[in-house]
């Protein structure tokens, strides 16, 4: 193909190539010369034009096929735009010749179509420049028009339409002859022809005046005539065409109409009754009325008027949104007129009515729903409530008349019914869509929309009062607060007109309808209005037989009203349950033989009402069962199942109670029959096994003696055929924008369609498609439908032999009738053989034995032959399913041969079409294909149909079956791949394009082809490139196939691609094409379009959007006007898109797109995102608003900025978004969350402002999240200040978003304040309404969340700015003291539980951020210095306090009673019997389901505050009385017993308080326990800090103290958090808590030892009981042992941070040699805290206890030391080693140490701990990373701290003083300092025995080291403090030295100390180092002198020398000693310190 790729064709290459290849090479060729030529230069193309004219020229002859032809036209118009023009006129001619040549043979015919779409490119191309020729060129045409065949006169026209518009206005002599052509083309029977006429004249009425002036009419009948018969491709282009014709007679300013004053001016009024003309009586015109149109018996056929009413779209489509809200009201009143009573043709029979009525609402929801925005809607729902209003006053005229019969027979009440229907249907779709938007509307009292709708629901007509109820149901959905109310109102009113039959029917519509709206309505309905509902209908029941008039109303309003309640759930039913079952039992009769006495009893009257009554009951029961399964226990089912039987028995007689009772009882029957069916389809077979048998024979008569004269397949047969099958059918069946309306013309015209009237039970079912009407179809035709589904399920139940009877006879019923009769029964038979046999393969089950197979065989293989293509498909489908159901090898091959037997003899379309389906469906349940011999005969059969050019059915049939093949087979198929591409290639380069079916069938081979193959087509081998380069081909060719189907294949073949070899497709050019369709008036295309754009953007946003505008910027047509990418780019064009489009799955995938969009790139074009969301959100946000935000914003200087919104509106440019819907708004403030959330992760300058003004001014392209806070800021306000509450629930939620992401970002312009500080006041008006009292509870509990984060955030410091926040918190805290009762009565219990957690979290957040602020203030409080400081912030931090410690009583009790609330609701259901039957504090017994949610959502920042204010009270009581002073010591369990003995009823405060205790405890542990996988971190970290604050009081301390198994379960919970929540933070919190039980059990420990030595006196010392775990034995328990749950714990959390501790892993209990590490700063913290709290286990345990414990706590706290000892950069310790430090100190300084039955012991183990620390220095020399200071600190720690009996033990000495020797070898200055402390502490020690040794040791050594120093001058400080520290330990020794010895020392420490004093001539040039020791030297000498001055008398007598220099350093230093003084006191001081803090540090 590489070869194709040149400018001129490469004919060497062409020539050596077979058929096939040839037309592929030459259309590869013609697209790349396509872009070739457009980069070419002019001087290039002329160069080389000649040739390739002639070459293109010649291809002309090769008869190229249609997509060929198009390429060569379009590059011959390229060429000569480009090149020269002087040749072109001789193409033109040769075209024309080829045009006139009188060659009629076929394959002389692609030359002439090629030629003539040459001629259209050309003249489009070129335009004027051809000059004169076209008048030749068009007669012509025209001309050869008249013996053209379909193809020809297909391409004539479209080549015509090129033709005019290349030329247009100067194409004006030729108008009327195409105009006449035109016309003919446009009723001509191939439907493509008529699609291309239309578009031809679509083209021609831009110039052509006349066309929408003088001929207006003749256009429009003409237009009406081409709609008979027409299919919905030529709808939508006729419809397009009349549309805009009509929309351009009103809007016309005639051009040159001075010169002819013919043309007259078209009104409005004239336009609609052209129009209407057509909708009522179609093409037969005004004048030549037939005979039977005057009879009046015609009626309009359904497809003229379903294109009328498409026409009306287009029509006001066209003249657009502003022209339709100025004339709504004349539109609106016409369009009704359509089904009113003047016309009786639209509505003179009940089907008729129907589809009619489907037309105008279809008019109406698509102008008035997809062209107004919200205002406008508004205004057009008041408009159309005056025409109810009008309709119903002509009404109540006729109704007040007294005489009864006039009343009911008169023609008015049936006039305005239909009107009124469609009037009332469009007012509920209306508001239905705007939302809660829509409550302006409802409040504003001059439109009275419920009052009118309420009183609709009174009138005559059944249809009307159904319309009205559901109209009610909308309103309800829309605004749930209206939900209630209108509840209460129709119950009102139903109880009080319960005597007029209008009424009764009325008003129980209208409550079931709002009964069904419970479930779109989360906030649900108060529980009590069941009872009422049930209390209703039971009345109207048992009345019912009390007034004959009124027994059939009443009795259907009871069953219907109890039908309803049922889909309310479980919740509500199971009360009333007892009741329903017992009504149910009495509405049948008990046994048969009271049936028979019935049947020969009543009359045709009373088996009406009976069998109403009946068909009611089982319609309760279904819905039971559907909506209650929770409730369908055993039990309930014994209930449900008596009145089964009988209801059977009763299904037998009706047949007999027919011919007794005559018509009036048919109806009645067909809806007993059919509600009984319904409900044993939801019963599990086995409940009605006895009768199955019966059943079954009804069924079977059912389906063989139909009413229905018409075989209507399409409402039975589509679920019963496969969806990828339905495909081939026609496009009816798929789904299209005008689904609502093509739907009639699916079922044929005999038939109504779906509608209310037909089953009033349905208006409370949830709809399947959304929001429209439910629309039931006639009880004769569900009936059928039911029946076949229950077949299913009966026959797979009975016994075989039954099985086989009932198929037996349903074979012969189909042979015993004959003609249409014969294809009804047939169409019911195979549907209920194939429900059977798609249940029995569903179930698994098995068909039986061998002779069953041939009665369904027969069946199945007659319906494969069917002339209905529907029922073909549906056959195919059970022949797959009867090969899975049988599941054996050989009877699928010989199914197989049966259909390949019948291919080849066949030749029938019919039997081709039905067998090669057969032959692709049959593998589709059996996993595929297995055997390559029986894919090979398919492929052989397949690929010759497929080439049968003589029927485009079987090909379509062939190639889609092939497609199946294809799937099923997988890679076996990759032998076919290669053939099947050409055979794919070819085809769709030769199968005109009149046939789109073919190439829609080709695209789905091409797909499962690609799909087969896979990630294979990314390899490098010729082969496949090959085959990828066929697949692109083949793609291309689609692309530009006329057929939007075909195009949405092309689409999605292409997105297979990208997925599987996404390098080599062209994404510009797949991006262009996605584009050009974004707008499509194909639904299936849009979605195809999206799906793939969704696919490419998680790959590549950017690129995608790139392509998009560099598209939109060089296109100037090409793109549908809709879609403005210039301006707002893809994604604000797929905004637009999302805002105008109804199909659910298109939103979808428009939202998935623009989220992975924004994910990957909103952080790069930050500012275009929130420019998009911003003017989504502003453009419909009220004005008002707006302009507040402003002025409150002024003040804060901020003027430039908000100017900016006011302006945007006037600034002339137009709006990028004009009016969007709410739930795009919704959706735009959804966006905003997430792009600040996709900052987050980004750059940290997005969310600090100092650092992006830096960045910014650095690179202005830059662009930071922080510096558009103020438009953040803003969107949040509108959002949350709109009428819509969805919009305001999540302007909310931006608004927490951005206070919880920016609260701490301080303003650098303001130091000490906060970015966000400006914009309170924004904040606090953006809350304020959601605290008004008819906000819904859900959003105001949104705003709480948001008050509590504002607060809690520290933003504003001001008191009295805070209030205004705070005082809303306030005010609802007040509004929910009264509890559940007083809360608002008009949703559910539940949702005021919503609001009082709501509210009672987010004063608990507050709480606990006062509380934290108080403390963390306090604690500085002690050290700060400055005044300011302390001013400013101890009034915010105890301010937030007292401002809520005002309410802190009120709210400790309501969270007290929240918290009760919850530990009740969440106990296992085994207790439900115990809980309180009238609920808890805030919730409802019944409603506590419901509840639950929001407690979970609640109660952990609840215990939190409550802990924390249970603390703040100390649990000490405050009143005199009681005894204060006993509380603060733990209660003995003798003082407990003498309190309750006196049986007072009074809690004692003692009990209150442990009862507290125990709540919050319980509920911790309880939860942590068992943490469910949705448990928050919040909720953890809440609940631990909860325990936190519990235990810092000694009261709850005592009460864990005293209660050992409540501190180890305690600890055994946290153990388990530990494991299971990696989260440090939280393992701290536990951490911490574990402390503080330990604190506890000390605690507890020491006060038991202290009584006892207070009780029993010192005296008998010996005897006393040991205290403490452990006990006399010492040995701990494991789960009785609180000490060895700690070190569970401990040891749990130190392994994890430091395997090596377990000597498990390590392999040996000894040293093993691994590096040292530093742990993170969390692993630091989690190991310290886990230290210290194993050095406090010893003091918990009695002195044996502590014995077992101490190894392992040594061996850890050692171990940790060890592990972690790394060398730190000046000499610091790192925090593990420090901890464990401290940790030996406690563990050695413990009592027990010295205790006399544990010393002994003691002693050995620290011995064998010190051993184990001087063992780490390793004399191998391989840890050498080790910390000599860290392990030196730990030795002196073990000196200073033990007893001495521990260290002084000479072996052990001996060592310990070794490592300090060679330490002070070590040439590190750091270490030796270090040294040097640790010794001078030593040294000090006041016991000889301990510091002797050590002084004998290491003396000399240090003197030696500082006259080393002496010798060589130190160079640097560190040297320095080496002397310091050195001289610092030398004076100590003298200090300590025995009077004898000390002249010694000083003798040695004088001379070392004069050495360095210089005189004043040195002093001056001295470095400061020598300086700063002669400063030392001098200042110490000072101090020695006086203190010993006979030793230093001496010393200075002995050595004159030194003396002299003494006096020399004194007298230099004179001048200058005022001065050094002091300096030299603070150095030394600071030595001193350093000293100190490590004393304080370990020792």
């Amino acid at each position: 193909m590489e070869l194709a790729h040149s400018l001129l064709l490469n004919e060497e290459a062409y020539n050596q190539l077979g058929e096939v290849q040839k037309a592929e090479f030459i259309f590869d060729w013609l697209r790349y010369l396509e872009k070739l030529l457009l980069a070419t230069s002019r001087s290039d193309v002329r160069e080389k034009q000649k040739t390739l004219v002639e070459q293109l020229l010649s291809l002309l002859n090769s008869s190229p096929g249609p997509p060929t032809r198009k390429l060569l036209a379009k590059n011959l118009a390229i060429l000569y735009s480009i090149g020269d023009t002087f040749s072109v006129y001789e193409t033109i001619d040769k075209c024309n010749d080829l045009i006139r040549s009188k060659d009629d043979s076929p394959s002389y015919l692609p030359t002439k179509l090629a030629a003539v779409v040459c001629l259209g490119s050309l003249y489009k191309k070129l335009g004027r420049i051809l000059g004169n020729t076209f008048t030749d060129t068009v007669g012509n045409i025209l001309k050869a028009m008249k013996s053209a065949e379909s193809q020809g006169r297909y391409e004539i026209m479209l080549s015509l339409q090129n033709i005019l518009s290349g030329l247009g206005a100067a194409a004006t002599p030729c108008h009327r002859d195409v105009y006449k052509a035109a016309r003919s083309c446009l009723t001509d029977r191939s439907m493509a022809v008529r699609c291309a006429a239309a578009k031809c004249l679509l083209e021609l009425q831009n110039e052509a005046i006349f066309m929408w002036s003088t001929d207006l009419d003749s256009v429009a009948t003409l237009c009406f005539k081409s709609f008979e018969g027409s299919n919905y491709d030529v709808r939508i282009s006729v419809s397009k065409l009349l549309g805009t014709v009509l929309a351009k007679a009103i809007i016309s300013k005639h051009p040159g109409a001075a010169s002819r004053q013919s043309v007259r001016r078209v009104s409005l009024e004239e336009v609609l009754e052209l129009l209407g003309t057509g909708f009522l009586r179609g093409s037969s015109g005004f004048l030549r009325a037939s005979g039977d149109m005057l009879k009046g018996t015609s009626s309009v056929s359904r497809d003229v008027r379903v294109g009328v009413t498409q026409a009306y779209v287009v029509f006001v489509s066209t003249l657009g949104g502003a022209w339709l809200e100025k004339n709504f009201a004349a539109f609106l009143s016409h369009t009704l007129s359509l089904v009113s009573q003047s016309h009786p043709k639209a509505t003179q029979t009940q089907i008729d009515a129907v589809c009619s009525r489907r037309c105008v609402s279809f008019i109406l929801r698509a102008t008035v729903g997809g062209l107004l925005g919200e205002k406008a809607q508004i205004a057009a729902a008041k408009d159309i409530c005056q025409a109810i209003w009008k309709l119903k006053k002509v009404m109540d005229a006729v109704m007040s008349d007294g005489n009864l019969e006039t009343r009911l027979g008169s023609a008015d009440v049936a006039a305005s019914q239909h009107m009124l229907v469609c009037a009332l249907q469009e007012l509920g779709n209306l508001i239905h869509s705007l939302g809660t938007t829509a409550a302006p509307l409802l409040q504003d009292s001059s439109a009275g929309i419920l009052d009118n709708v309420t009183s609709v629901t009174l009138h005559p007509s059944i249809s009307v009062r159904l319309a009205a109820a559901w109209c009610l149901h909308c309103i309800a959905v829309a605004l749930p607060a209206y939900l209630t109310p209108l509840l209460d109102r129709c119950l009102e009113r139903l109880t009080v007109l319960k005597s007029s039959p209008e009424a009764v029917t009325g008003f129980s519509f209208a409550v079931a309808a709002l009964l069904g709206a419970v479930k779109h309505c989360p906030l649900g309905i108060p529980h009590g209005k069941g009872k009422i509902i049930m209390t209703l209908a039971e009345d109207l029941l048992c009345s019912a037989a009390q007034n004959s008039r009124l027994s059939a109303q009443r009795t259907q309003a009871g069953w219907l009203l109890i039908a309803a309640l049922m889909t309310l759930g479980p919740a509500f039913v199971s009360h009333h349950l007892a009741r329903v079952l017992l009504l149910w039992k009495c509405v049948f009769p008990v046994s048969p033989k009271d049936l028979e006495t019935e049947k020969s009893r009543g009359d045709s009257f009373t088996w009406q009402v009976t069998l109403e009554g009946r068909a009611g009951a089982l319609c309760a029961m279904k819905s039971f069962v559907s909506h209650c399964g929770d409730l369908l226990t055993e039990e309930v089912i014994q209930h449900l199942l008596p009145p089964l039987p009988c209801a059977v028995d009763l299904l037998t007689l009706l047949s007999s109670i027919l011919k007794t009772y005559g018509s009036p009882l048919k109806t009645p029957s067909v809806v007993y029959r059919q509600r009984l069916y319904e409900l044993l389809i939801l019963l599990p077979p086995e409940t009605y096994e006895g009768y199955l048998c019966a059943v079954l024979r009804e069924l079977a008569a059912d389906l063989t003696a139909p009413d229905i004269q018409v075989a209507a397949s399409t409402f039975l047969l589509p679920r019963l055929c496969h969806q990828d099958d339905l495909l081939i059918l026609s496009p009816l069946l798929q789904d299209t924008d005008h689904r609502f309306i093509e739907e009639q013309l699916l079922l044929g015209n005999g038939i109504a369609c779906g509608s209310l009237e037909y089953d009033p039970y349905s208006i409370y079912e949830k709809d399947v498609e959304g929001d429209s009407v439910p629309k039931p179809l006639p009880p004769t035709l569900s009936v059928i439908s039911s029946a076949v589904k229950l077949f299913g399920v009966v026959c797979a139940h009975v016994g075989e032999a039954q099985r086989l009877l009932i198929l037996e006879r349903l074979l012969d019923s189909i042979k015993h009738t004959k003609g249409a009769r014969q294809q009804v029964v047939q169409l019911h038979v195979v549907s209920s053989v194939s429900s059977f046999l798609k249940y029995v393969a569903g179930s698994k089950g098995h068909l039986g034995p061998e002779e069953m197979r041939r009665p369904v065989l027969a069946l199945v293989m007659g319906a494969l032959e069917s002339p209905s293509p529907l029922l073909r498909c549906a056959a195919a489908e059970a022949w797959a399913r009867l090969a899975q159901v049988v599941d054996d090898g050989a009877f699928t091959a010989a199914l197989a041969q049966v259909s390949f037997d019948k291919l080849k003899s066949a030749r029938d379309a019919v039997t081709r079409t039905g067998h090669s389906l057969a032959l692709g469906s049959l593998y589709r349940y059996l996993g595929g294909i297995s055997s390559s011999q029986h894919l090979n005969s398919c492929v052989g059969i397949l690929y010759t149909l497929s080439q049968d050019s003589t029927s485009p059915d079987v090909q379509t049939w062939a190639l889609h079956s092939l497609s199946l093949i294809i799937d099923s087979a997988g890679p076996l198929y990759y032998t076919h791949a290669e053939p099947t591409l050409s055979l794919i290639i070819m085809l769709l380069l030769n199968v005109p394009p009149t046939h789109a079916e073919v190439h829609q069938s080709l695209g789905r081979c091409l797909n499962a082809l690609i799909t087969t193959l896979g990630p294979e087509l990314q390899g490098n081998s010729t082969s496949v490139s090959t085959l990828r380069t066929s697949c692109l081909l083949g793609c291309a060719v689609m692309q530009d196939n006329p057929d939007c189907l075909v195009q949405a294949q092309a689409i999605s073949c292409l997105q297979q691609l990208h997925m599987f070899a996404p390098r080599h497709v062209n994404l510009s050019s797949l991006v262009s094409c996605l584009c050009v369709n974004l707008c499509s008036p194909y639904l299936l295309l849009r979605r195809a379009v999206l799906a793939c754009l969704r696919q490419l953007v998680q790959r590549e946003a950017a690129e995608v959007s790139e392509h998009a505008v560099m598209l939109a910027k060089d296109s100037r047509e090409e793109l549908t006007p809709d879609a403005n990418i210039r301006e707002v780019g893809l994604e604000g064009a797929l905004l637009t898109l999302l805002d105008q489009e109804t199909d659910g799955r298109l939103c979808h995938d428009i939202k998935e797109t623009l989220n992975h969009m924004l994910t990957s790139m909103a952080v790069d074009k930050l500012s275009f995102w929130l420019k998009l969301c911003k003017d989504v959100l502003a453009a419909s946000a009220d004005f008002t608003t707006v302009t507040c935000v402003d002025t409150m914003q002024e003040e804060e200087g901020d003027k430039g900025d908000d100017a900016s919104v006011l302006t945007i509106r006037n600034d002339g440019r137009p709006h990028p978004f004009t009016n969007p819907r709410w739930a795009t708004r919704v959706f735009a403030a959804e966006c905003v969350c997430r792009i600040i959330n996709q900052c987050e992760n980004a750059h940290s300058a997005h969310f600090d402002i100092a650092l992006a003004q830096e960045m910014k001014k650095r690179d202005s392209r830059n662009d930071f999240l922080v510096l558009h806070l103020a438009d953040l800021i803003r969107m949040a306000f509108m959002a949350a200040t709109d009428h819509s509450d969805q919009l305001r629930l999540s302007g909310l939620e931006t608004l927490l978003v951005v206070i919880r992401r920016f609260a701490a970002i301080p303003e650098p312009e303001f130091p000490g304040h906060v970015i966000l500080e400006q914009y309170q006041a924004n904040v606090g008006a953006a809350l304020r309404p959601a605290f008004t009292s008819e906000t819904p509870p859900d959003v105001t509990a949104k705003a709480c969340q948001v008050c509590s984060a504002w607060i809690a955030s520290g933003v504003v410091s001001d008191l009295n700015d805070l209030r205004r926040v705070h005082q809303l918190l306030v005010a609802s805290l007040t509004k929910i003291q009264v509890g559940k009762e007083a809360l608002s009565h008009l949703y559910n219990e539940s949702a005021s539980t919503m609001e009082i957690l709501a509210v009672l979290k987010a004063w608990a957040e507050v709480y606990i951020i006062a509380v934290e602020r108080h403390k963390n203030h306090k604690q500085p409080l002690k050290t700060t210095c400055s005044e300011e400081s302390v001013g400013n912030g101890s009034i915010s931090s105890d301010g937030l306090l007292d401002l809520v410690h005002a309410d802190l009583g009120t709210l400790s009790r309501l969270w007290l009673a929240a918290l009760q609330d919850f530990a009740l609701l969440t106990l296992p259901s085994e207790f439900a019997s115990q809980l309180p039957v009238e609920g808890g504090a805030f919730y409802t017994a019944e409603t506590s389901e419901n509840a639950k949610s929001h407690y979970y959502n609640s109660w952990a920042f609840i215990l939190h505050a409550t802990a924390l204010w249970l603390t703040s009270t100390g649990f000490v009581v405050a009143d005199p009385d009681e005894g204060a002073p006993n509380l603060s010591r733990p209660v003995t369990p003798t003082s407990m017993c003498q309190g309750s003995s006196s049986g007072a009823p009074v809690k004692s405060p003692e009990d209150v308080y442990t009862e507290r205790f125990h709540l919050i405890l319980g509920i911790s542990v309880e939860f942590l326990c068992s943490l469910r996988s949705d448990a928050t971190m919040e909720s953890i970290t809440a609940c631990l800090h909860a325990l936190q604050a519990l235990l810092d009081v000694p009261w709850p301390r005592s009460k864990i103290g005293s209660d050992q198994d409540l501190g180890i379960e305690l600890l055994n919970v946290l153990h388990r958090v530990i494991l299971t929540r990696e989260s440090p933070s939280i393992q701290l919190a536990s951490l911490e808590v574990v402390r503080q039980v330990i604190c506890a059990a000390q605690e507890h420990v020491k006060e038991k030892r202290r009584s006892a030595e207070v009780d029993d006196g010192a005296a008998e010392k010996e005897t006393l009981p040991e205290f403490g775990e452990g006990k006399d034995t010492g040995g701990l328990v494991p789960g009785k042992s609180l000490v060895f749950a700690t070190l569970e714990l401990c040891v749990c959390i130190l392994v994890r941070q430091l395997p090596e501790l377990n000597p498990k892993l390590t392999g040996s209990p000894g040293v093993k040699a691994t590096k040292p590490q530093m742990l993170s700063e969390d692993g630091s913290r989690l190991v310290s805290a886990a230290l210290v709290i194993l050095s406090e286990l010893p003091a918990v345990c009695s002195p044996e206890g502590s014995i077992s414990i101490l190894p392992t706590i040594l061996y850890l706290t050692i171990g940790v030391l060890r592990e972690t000892a790394v060398k730190l950069p000046g000499g610091q310790l790192s925090s593990t080693v420090a901890a464990s430090l401290q940790a030996l100190k406690g563990i050695l300084s413990s009592p027990m140490a010295r205790a006399e039955k544990s010393h002994t012991a003691w002693t050995d183990l620290l011995r064998s701990a010190l051993t184990t620390v001087l063992d780490c220095w390793d004399p191998a020399g391989t840890r050498q990373e080790l910390d000599e200071v860290s392990l030196l600190t730990a030795v002196t720690v073990f000196t200073l701290s033990t007893s001495p009996e521990v260290t002084t033990i000479p072996c052990l000495q001996k060592r310990c003083i070794e490592k300090f020797k060679a330490t002070l070898e070590i040439k590190d200055p750091m270490v030796q300092i270090k040294t040097y402390q640790l010794l001078l502490s030593i040294f000090q020690y006041p016991n000889p025995a301990v510091s002797y040794p050590y002084i004998y040791s290491l003396v000399a050594s240090i003197v030696e080291k500082l006259q080393e120093i002496d010798k060589r001058k130190p160079e640097d400080t560190t040297e320095l403090q080496i002397f310091q520290e050195g001289i610092k330990v030398l004076e100590a020794l003298v200090a300590i030295a025995e009077e004898q010895h000390r002249s010694q020392l000083v003798a040695c420490l004088l001379p070392i100390l004069i050495s360095f004093l210089l005189d004043e001539n040195a002093l001056g040039s001295a470095t400061s180092i020598m300086r700063n020791l002669h400063d030392f030297a001098l200042q110490n000498l000072m101090q020695i002198g006086p203190q010993y001055s006979s030793v230093f008398k001496s010393v200075m007598a002995s050595s004159p020398a030194l003396k002299a220099r003494l006096e020399a350093a004194i007298k230099g230093n004179q001048e200058s000693v005022k001065l050094k003084i002091p300096t030299s006191k603070h150095t030394k001081n600071s030595g001193k310190n350093s000293s100190i803090q490590l004393k304080t540090n370990f020792l």
